[in-house]
């Protein structure tokens, strides 16, 4: 083997002897001409009369050093010019720019009619550089303004899963509710007790924008730990203490309290991800607390503990303190062991179910919205309710969403707004509130880079594009070296998120309203 290898390099140098002689005239290869695409996507595809208008944008996968003009024909069963303002066939693309929009501004007729479309479909390009992309085709539906969804605070109660609910609550409901057609109030996890660096003090959202998140996560996990005895030196009743302490500021603070629960798994008390356990435990831990199960007793011992804590939530104003209690979220993954390869739907609507009717009947606790929060795995309607319990069981209808902006640029924000479309127009059938429960993209700085424009473009248009209506929405925690949110060390990406926060609609704790009143009729 090593003569060979020796008469390999022999053969090699010959070669690179040749290759770089000085009689050498061959011309170098011309380097390709950089190619681009080109495509179109409907970012408002929902217009109606009057005065709710569409929108298309054209973009380039990358911005071109020189201006490109766009040829496209309009098609549809609305016309151009009478159903909406005139829409020229061709568009330019300044150069340096990566995209323009078309606007759809609709034109009043009061007549009532069917739905119509605009229908822009790609033809050519003015540079031979930038190629027409199979994404070539959009379509925005024109209808008339549909009957409101909105209802009285009078019947707001009778939409809720607890038509007993304080006071507070049912106001705390239909603020939300009506505060969602306008805005979205932008919260964080564990905001006033995890910190970027450990650097304590300040939420990290205050140290960057100057005002707290509106809203306010927690998580009963180390409340309902095993270990948690009740003691005044035990730490998990320590965590328990603390976050008790954190709600009440929070709400004293006019912000929303919301609670996960990474419940832990009934046999030894110590995991919520189903790889650190059996494969008995993983297969039997969900259906052992159903009524009935094995370890029924161990779910109702640990619900007993939530309804504990929920009796102790007293703000300084002497009420009870309202919040949103989002049990078994991402169920529709595999990683916790109560996701979907560990139960049957109907087993899943089954504990849902229970679990509210325990709270609420049982146990008589009225300060709790229930938020039904799957992970971002469907796409269409059907998908989402395929393991929802019913109207009478949830208040909002949510989704946890980290994989669509994980660096999956425009192909991410439109799928995560297309499914946040789904369960807004849900909420606006079934008078729920639609929610962005958990989101966002971790940068260790060192590791990994912030995504250019992440908050401000990316984040923004997916939870707004297409007349998307959301109550609220929650990034993870920072922790560590990792940051969800930015901290102002972070200067470019806490630039981009004082754009995001400065945007319209977007609330934070010194600008959302007072949640806790119900206006009258």
């Amino acid at each position: 083997m090593k003569k060979t290898f020796v008469g390999y390099k022999i053969l090699f140098f010959m070669f690179l002897i040749v290759g770089c002689s000085k009689d050498d005239t061959s011309t170098p290869p011309t380097p390709e001409p950089e190619s681009f695409a080109v495509s179109i996507s409907a970012t408002s595809r929902s217009a109606a009369e009057p005065g709710t208008n569409g929108q298309f944008t054209i973009a380039l996968n990358k911005a071109i050093s020189s201006d490109v003009t766009i040829d496209y024909i309009i098609t549809g069963t609305a016309t151009n010019g009478t159903d909406y303002e005139t829409v020229a066939t061709s568009v330019n693309i300044p150069a340096n720019t990566a995209s323009v929009t078309i606007p759809v501004v609709v034109l009043s007729d009061f007549e009532v009619e069917e739905t119509e479309t605009v229908i822009i479909t790609l033809t050519a390009s003015s540079s031979s550089n930038v190629k027409i992309s199979t994404s070539n085709t959009a379509t925005v539906t024109i209808e008339d303004e549909p009957e409101s969804m909105s209802f009285l605070p009078s019947e707001a109660a009778s939409y809720m899963t607890n038509p007993n609910s304080t006071e507070e609550t049912v106001a705390l409901f239909y603020n939300l509710k009506i505060l969602s057609e306008t805005s979205i109030v932008v919260g964080q996890q564990d905001a006033f007790s995890v910190f970027y660096n450990d650097q304590i003090g300040d939420s990290d959202i205050k140290k960057t924008t100057g005002s707290d998140p509106g809203l306010l996560g927690s998580d009963f996990i180390f409340i309902t730990d095993n270990q948690n005895d009740g003691t005044s030196t035990n730490w998990f009743y320590q965590q328990e203490q603390m976050v008790i302490e954190d709600v009440i500021e929070a709400y004293d603070k006019g912000m929303i309290n919301t609670f996960a629960w990474h419940f832990r798994e009934p046999y030894d008390g110590e995991h919520f991800y189903a790889e650190d356990m059996t494969q008995f435990q993983r297969e039997n831990a969900f259906k052992s607390i159903l009524p009935g199960g094995a370890n029924h007793d161990y779910y109702l011992e640990k619900l007993d503990k939530v309804v504990e804590v929920a009796g102790n939530l007293i703000g300084t104003d002497g009420k009870l303190i309202p919040f949103i209690f989002r049990p078994f979220h991402e169920f529709d993954g595999s990683w916790f062991w109560w996701g979907a390869a560990y139960c049957t739907p109907e087993e899943f609507k089954t504990l849902w179910q229970f679990t509210v009717e325990y709270l609420r009947d049982t146990k008589g606790v009225n300060n709790i919205l229930f938020a039904f929060s799957p992970d971002n795995s469907y796409s269409t309607e059907a998908g989402y309710l395929s393991r929802y319990p019913g109207d009478n069981y949830v208040d909002i209808l949510g989704m946890d969403n980290y994989g669509d902006f994980n660096n999956q640029g425009q192909t991410g924000v439109n799928n995560a707004n297309n499914k946040l479309e789904i369960i807004s127009n849900l909420a606006k059938e079934r008078r729920k509130i639609a929610a962005l429960t958990e989101t966002g993209y971790f940068v260790t700085p060192g590791q990994n880079n912030a995504i250019p424009d992440f908050y401000a473009e990316n984040m923004y248009n997916a939870i707004t594009n297409n007349d998307v209506e959301l109550g609220f929405l929650m990034f993870w925690n920072n922790y560590g070296d990792t940051y969800c949110t930015p901290p102002p060390s972070e200067s470019t990406a806490a630039q981009d998120f004082n754009t995001f926060v400065e945007k319209p609609g977007i609330l934070l704790q010194d600008e959302i309203p007072n949640m806790y009143i119900l206006p009258s009729d």
